[in-house]
């Protein structure tokens, strides 16, 4: 993402919402599509069914005078039109956010089928208190922004006719109310699907299967909205699984039934095969029988120790997983809390999926089902957040979270895929302001009891998955079945940090505890993790995959953490550290051009070889080197019984050239759940200065490729000589900042005492190198310059007067452009911030070359090595792109009768892109702009 962003995401947005308007309106009008037409249940679903999403009528109520004007009435005018389910204020709603307080309006008709049966209206989610009416007549009040809830419209309703439905929806700020992280784009209003459903009038309102694989058997717990009638029984037949129908009656008077259903050789829910068992369960009585399709997994969630340790781990049916997560904000820069469409939800699963991830964790927000839904289709793991509030834990707050709690384990509870539920992040929300003064916030004890109470709750309501009291940063557990904590560091800080965190993890330790409570056994599992806080203010928009490739190398090196989580799955409004962009667009790491074929899955894999010591290191020419070697193969499937790794070390010379200079291969023994140092690698390092890098691939007896991964090594005897003669070839070295002259538009400026130079804007860089003393004309082949280049762009923290934008980040506040943080540097993407350098030497041309990008990801590794270790960042990950230019004859000459070498390297003002030039210490290639005059024989 580049500069001028804001610019580029509001055509992009207008684009996108033009497009899609002009789709689903004519769609509507059509009355052939409407928005999320799914039905949101796939759980809890009924064939009787109507789903309201499309416009409706809707006005603004900015003095809260619609309830005195009677605006209940269905006949006032609402002049707007919103697009329901996407909350208002968001590109997709169609209507802007004008005021805390509107209403909706729309004509509803039941089918005539549905004569004699109980109507009720579904709302899945609406922030924050909605009251309904139709035809005037009140249906009632819900309070609450996240878990669905209904009326029932049987009093007022005919089957076949026509009646006026409004809604009035108050989201006014409250500090009790729960919003997560809503400062991204507000869930104002209705943000789930709404609709009709038909129901007789014994019906049921829940259907919870509850697997036991250690007993064969699932236990099927039906709740009643009333009393049962005489002569009532459920049935419950299966669609999928082979599993025989069955029949139980339920007591007169009773409100719920249980049935056990023997599953004999069940077919597990596991992350290979997410086999989900389809049950349609039918509850007949006296007023009619009420059908539900439902589904469950057949799957267990528990804690067992990693073989030969004592780690404990979390277990998918008994065996431990090693969780490798993001933390999924699930926003989306259209329709905000809401998604375009089911395809999007499902995509959303696939791409964590396809980079290695087993596991999200849902972000301070109680998710769409139909995501959920994927999740559990698609085979994805998944921690459920309640959403916090920011103010005080008062009374109504703690009500709102237990409102939240409930509904989320009540509407959820099928999903296989959820295997921890998380009532609190960071301790927001449960900090106590001092009266007397409000900067003073306190954790207080009585606070804490009542989360102790709050996690005992959710054991309660579900017994069958894990809960984490509090996902900490501070440190500050108080019950809990997962010991987690965040961290947020460079990636060179990792190591120690690891070696503390696993050397005060154990029984009785009072680390990551509060008020005196212990540790007890608990899985050690890093629940956020990644390098966006780890700098001084943050990194804005920087290249991670540098020091997630430093911080996954550490993990995988420390077993007694069960797994990690990484902040986090997408960008959103002010925060630029995502595997995918906001619009889910990619991100590139560059791996595969320093590593052929290697990505992120090389970092997910479950067999892993870490590479000991730095990422990239330096060493001398001709050094012989140790690399220790770290075996992680947390799994019991066998590739095969016998590993081969692949060793090879190549690299670059100081001209740019690519050098192989040694391979080799050795065996490894897989052993299940594996977690040691292995003998290291000796090397012999390349005679001559350069970069080299030590490819690793391990791979299973028939050659396929398990995982890759590398480290580099700059070779090194110091700065290079400025001239230099070896066989035919001369070399003159200049370094970038020794330029005589440099004029540009916008501004210039040297990175790191100037191991990088940039000019933004149109303008120059000229410099003057001296020609050699002992150099003939006629001795003189040719003459080509080398150098590295990109374009340049001025970014947010590079313009006069550019300061950090202050405000709470977790409120969408703070810096909104992704370039105005001084770590910041873009990573690199989809979009292109392009430009063109021409090389003049003595006035002639010597060559015009596109500059494609202004990039920055692992391939600027010399940038990232050139970082002081001090919490700042300087352009890190930024590289060019390898240019040679041929001197003119007539140049040459010029060189040669002026006894120096005029060299000008300028964009024009046609194209104003900007110019760097790196060092050899600096970006991609190890070395200085350099004149290769290559001498006859």
């Amino acid at each position: 993402m580049k500069n001028n962003v804001a610019f580029r995401l509001a055509w992009e947005r207008l684009f996108c919402v033009i497009g899609w308007l002009a789709v689903t309106l004519v769609a509507v009008a059509a009355g052939d599509v409407i928005p999320l037409p799914e039905h949101p249940r796939p759980d809890f679903e009924r064939a009787a069914w109507m789903n309201l999403n499309g416009p409706w009528a809707f006005r603004f109520d900015a003095t809260n005078a619609g309830l005195k004007a009677g605006w209940t009435d269905g006949r006032t005018e609402f002049p707007l039109t919103v697009m329901v389910p996407f909350p208002w204020g968001s590109p997709l709603s169609q209507v802007p956010d004008e005021a805390p307080v509107a209403w909706y309006a729309r004509t509803v008709r039941a089918p005539e089928a549905w004569r004699g049966q109980r109507v009720f209206l579904v709302i899945g989610a609406c922030d924050w208190e909605t009251q309904a009416w139709l035809d005037g007549q009140p249906l009632g009040t819900h309070r609450g922004g996240y878990t669905p809830f209904e009326f029932e419209l049987t009093p007022h309703l005919s089957a076949g006719k026509d009646h006026r439905l409004v809604l009035r929806v108050d989201d006014t700020a409250r500090e009790f109310k729960l919003e997560g992280k809503q400062g991204y784009g507000n869930a104002r209003g209705i943000w789930q699907t709404v609709y009709l459903e038909a129901r007789p009038a014994a019906h049921l309102t829940a259907l919870h299967f509850i697997p036991d694989l250690d007993r064969s058997r699932v236990t099927v717990r039906a709740t009643l909205n009333a009393p049962a009638p005489p002569a009532t029984e459920l049935q419950l037949r299966f669609k999928t699984g082979g599993v025989a129908d069955a029949t139980q009656a339920v007591p007169a008077g009773a409100n719920e039934v249980l049935m056990e259903i023997p599953i004999p050789h069940a077919r597990l829910w596991s992350l290979d095969d997410p086999f989900l068992y389809e049950v349609e369960a039918t509850l007949r009585a006296d007023a009619g029988a009420d059908r539900v399709g439902s589904y469950f997994g057949m799957r267990k969630i528990s804690v067992v120790t990693l073989p030969g340790t004592d780690f404990p781990y979390i277990a998918l049916n008994g065996k431990p997983v090693y969780l490798q997560m993001a933390l999924d904000q699930s926003y989306h820069p259209e329709g905000f809390y809401t998604f375009p469409s089911d395809a999007f939800m499902r995509d959303e699963i696939v791409r964590s999926r396809q980079i290695g991830l087993n596991a999200n964790r849902l972000h301070v927000k109680v998710d769409v089902p139909r995501k959920l839904y994927w999740a559990d289709r698609l085979g994805l793991l998944l921690m459920a957040d309640v959403p916090n509030s920011w103010g005080d834990p008062t009374p109504a707050m703690q009500q709102e979270i237990e409102h939240a709690l409930r509904g989320m384990i009540q509407r959820d509870f099928n999903h296989p895929s959820i295997f921890a539920w998380v009532p609190f992040n960071e301790t927001w929300g449960l900090f106590t302001r001092d009266r007397q003064d409000p900067k003073k916030r306190a954790y207080q004890p009585a606070t804490q009891e009542w989360v102790a109470s709050i996690y005992r709750l959710a054991k309660e309501l579900d017994p069958t998955r894990l809960v984490e009291d509090n996902s900490p940063c501070n440190h500050d557990h108080v019950e809990t079945d997962i010991n987690s904590w965040h961290a947020y560091l460079p990636g060179y800080a990792w190591r120690e940090h690891l070696d503390q965190v696993t050397r005060d993890t154990f029984p009785g330790s009072k680390w990551n505890f509060i008020g005196g409570r212990t540790q007890a056994g608990q899985p050690l599992l890093n629940s956020e993790c990644g390098n966006v806080w780890g700098y001084e203010g943050s990194t804005g928009d920087v290249d991670w995959s540098w020091d997630y490739h430093i911080m996954m190398n550490e993990f995988r090196r420390h077993p007694k953490v069960c797994g990690w989580l990484y902040t986090e799955h997408h960008d959103v409004t002010n925060e630029w550290n995502g595997y995918y962009r906001f619009d889910r667009s990619e991100k590139f790491t560059g791996m595969d051009e320093i590593v052929p074929g290697m990505s992120l899955r090389d970092l997910h894999a479950p067999c892993y070889l870490a590479p000991g010591g730095e990422l990239c290191r330096e060493v001398k020419p001709g050094e012989r080197v140790t690399v220790p070697l770290w075996a992680s193969f947390l799994t019991d499937r066998a590739p095969s019984p016998t590993l081969r790794l692949r060793v090879m070390l190549t690299g670059v010379d100081q001209l740019g050239a690519r050098q192989f200079h040694s391979a080799s291969t050795r065996t490894i023994d897989f052993q299940p759940w594996l977690s040691r140092e292995i003998a290291p690698l000796e090397l012999t390092m390349p005679e001559r200065p350069g970069l080299a890098v030590l490819s690793l691939f391990l791979e299973d007896s028939a050659g396929g490729v398990l995982q890759r991964n590398f480290c580099v090594f700059h070779v090194t005897a110091g700065p290079s000589p400025r001239h230099e003669t070896f066989g035919n070839l001369q070399l003159l070295r200049f370094a970038p900042d020794r330029y005589q002259d440099a004029r540009w538009s916008l501004k210039q400026w040297n990175v790191l005492d100037g191991l990088k130079v940039n000019g933004a804007g149109h303008g120059y860089f000229e410099y003057r190198v001296a020609w050699p003393d002992d150099l003939n004309l006629e001795d003189v082949a040719g003459v080509t310059l080398l150098f590295e280049a990109s374009a340049k762009q001025l970014f947010g923290k590079d313009k006069a007067g550019a300061d950090k934008q202050e405000g709470d980040f977790m409120l969408g506040q703070g810096t909104h452009d992704p370039s105005l943080n001084p770590n910041a540097y873009p990573m690199t993407d989809t979009q292109k911030f392009p430009s063109q350098v021409r090389v003049r030497v003595a006035g002639e041309v010597a060559g015009q070359f596109d500059l494609p990008d202004d990039p920055a990801d692992h391939r600027g590794l010399l940038s990232w090595h050139a970082q002081p270790r001090n919490r700042k960042l300087q352009e890190a990950g930024s590289y060019g792109y390898l240019l040679q230019a041929i001197v003119p004859p007539d140049a040459l000459r010029a060189a040669a009768q002026a006894k120096e070498f005029v060299i000008r390297f300028e964009v024009d003002a046609a194209f104003p892109g900007g110019l760097a030039l790196y060092g050899e210490r600096f970006g991609r290639y190890p070395m200085d702009p350099t004149l290769v005059i290559t001498k006859k024989n």
